[in-house]
């Protein structure tokens, strides 16, 4: 083969020379391989999901309907850039319908994203430099982590701990640790925790970032699955707007998870930088789709349908779990459950939670999502795969005998 000079070319920041030559299996490849092992081995086996991230149904019929409609017109057919008015002026109605936020100018703290992920990926270019710091919750979504690390940037973890309802403790950041901090990261309802944040704890955030001069970015892709009362929205508490942004997904409020739409909100000069950096990164999404979004915030009750019927499945699952001797709780928002995981089965020991996840689906036929970061914890979701209300019943107690098979000890 002729001297391949192009495995010399690669960054440093996806591994350099070594990039395509690292033998480790992350978490997420581990899983997949044992799901396609136990669906070889048994292919007459149902394979009980619990490990999707993301919702189990389609869009509603109104936004399909909407999308169908725009798609066909000509006047949709070009670039939006950083988005059409109509959909800033949707999000500011949504923010103040839904969560009670008044006074967002659609036109200055508004700018669509191709999901939030993208947006995530972006805002460490916007203000992380070579030496800065960003604060991170942990376990949780890594993508403004990796990107900071990718800009010559320092990720200091703030871990997420049942005793303190897995809200990271702001007061334990050493101080010399804080001057070179220009992010914090949180995300309420959490993902993978299931927990919530309260008024009193976003208004800690707010005076903490004030005091040390740091910009809040909150992900609140699950803000509007909320369990318990009105949902909470960062930008909600007074002076939020003063020292942060929220980014609001469609994909798990609507079911619009492939349609790839969110939106940043918040601080007026966060919101420029973004979307600065955007403007550079791409040139909008298809305006038809945006168009579909506003038939969608302007529909919250949608959400709330979608709420309920989490909310059903996870009092469901809980029940199931603690039935097998999990210590199992009803999250106040989010799909997800996350529980201590068991240390035996078996009598078969367990060293991590991933040794545990892969165990479940290899002998139970079960998938779930593993994390090591703080403890040893199984996220459990609920937008498993279910025909319909009966099914839901049938999936979940047969997930219940098959755990209570395994004589699992915690």
């Amino acid at each position: 083969m002729a001297d391949d000079y192009i495995q010399g070319l690669f960054a440093e920041r996806i591994g350099g020379a070594s990039f395509g030559k690292s033998t480790k299996v992350y978490k997420f490849e581990k899983i997949k391989r044992a799901k396609a092992e136990a669906k070889k081995k048994n292919p007459n086996v149902e394979l009980l999901d619990f490990g999707v991230g993301e919702p189990d149904e389609m869009a509603f019929p109104l936004v399909v309907e909407a999308l169908r409609l725009e798609c066909a017109k000509p006047e949709n057919r070009g670039y939006s850039d950083n988005g059409i008015v109509e959909l800033k002026e949707a999000a500011a109605r949504y923010l103040e319908k839904v969560y009670g936020v008044a006074g967002i100018d659609p036109a200055k703290e508004v700018i669509h994203s191709i999901g939030s992920k993208p947006a995530l990926a972006m805002l460490p270019d916007a203000f992380i430099n070579h030496g800065d710091a960003v604060l991170m919750t942990v376990p949780g979504y890594p993508i403004l982590a990796t990107h900071t690390e990718w800009n010559g940037g320092k990720v200091i973890k703030l871990p997420l701990k049942e005793e303190n309802g897995f809200l990271p403790d702001l007061d334990s950041v050493p101080e010399k640790d804080l001057k070179a901090v220009k992010l914090l990261y949180l995300n309420y309802p959490n993902n993978p925790t299931g927990a919530t944040a309260t008024p009193e704890f976003f208004g800690k955030v707010v005076e903490f970032a004030k005091k040390n001069r740091i910009i809040v970015v909150h992900d609140a892709a699950y803000a509007a699955l909320s369990f318990e009362g009105k949902p909470l929205s960062f930008l909600s508490i007074e002076g939020a707007k003063d020292v942060g942004i929220e980014i609001h997904s469609f994909s798990k409020a609507f079911n619009m998870t492939g349609w790839r739409l969110a939106f940043v909100a918040g601080n007026e000069k966060v919101v420029a930088a973004y979307g600065n950096v955007k403007d550079n990164f791409d040139s909008g999404q298809f305006i038809a789709i945006q168009k579909a979004g506003i038939h969608a915030l302007d529909h919250p009750e949608i959400t709330e349908k979608i709420s309920a019927k989490y909310k059903r499945r996870l009092k469901l699952m809980v029940d199931a779990l603690n039935a097998c001797g999990f210590s199992a709780a009803m999250p106040k928002g989010s799909f997800y459950l996350y529980a201590g995981a068991p240390k035996k089965a078996k009598g078969v020991k367990f060293g991590s939670a991933e040794d545990v996840s892969e165990y479940l689906i290899k002998e139970a036929q079960i998938s779930t999502v593993p994390w090591d970061d703080v403890g040893r914890y199984l996220r459990f979701s609920a937008t498993f795969a279910a025909k319909d209300t009966q099914d839901e019943y049938r999936v979940i107690e047969e997930m219940q005998k098959r755990l209570k098979a395994l004589e699992l000890e915690f």
